[in-house]
């Protein structure tokens, strides 16, 4: 059974959208979420915090890649919004665990609040 992910408290996102057992569909992100930061400072708190980041930028959108040059382990978009950002975590199917999704969405989490 999928779970519906919108735009919710960041506490209840984090717990109720969790990845269930091996399958993972890779068109669905594992975390999408609004803050109330701006995607400027959230970009430069992730990077801080984990390694291996390669960011871009495409017009006014932001675009980490975070994991090695050969092996992507997430793709974050920061999208910039009235209100904020909007925060949206892609990871491909068979990425490496490097972070640990827990690890990944604990950073998140710190810097969207």
């Amino acid at each position: 059974m999928k779970k519906l992910c919108l735009l919710t408290p960041l506490a209840f996102f984090l717990a109720a959208c969790g990845s269930s057992g091996p399958a993972r569909d890779a068109s669905q992100p594992i975390v999408f979420v609004a803050s109330q930061r701006a995607a400027s400072y959230v970009a430069e708190c992730l990077e801080s915090r984990l390694s291996r980041v390669r960011s871009s930028s495409v017009g006014g959108t932001t675009e980490l890649a975070v994991g090695s040059d050969s092996d992507t382990a997430y793709f974050v978009t920061l999208t910039p919004t009235s209100a904020g950002s909007e925060i949206k975590v892609m990871r491909p199917a068979n990425a490496p665990d490097d972070p640990p999704e827990p690890e990944m969405r604990f950073d998140i989490a710190r810097c969207a609040t």
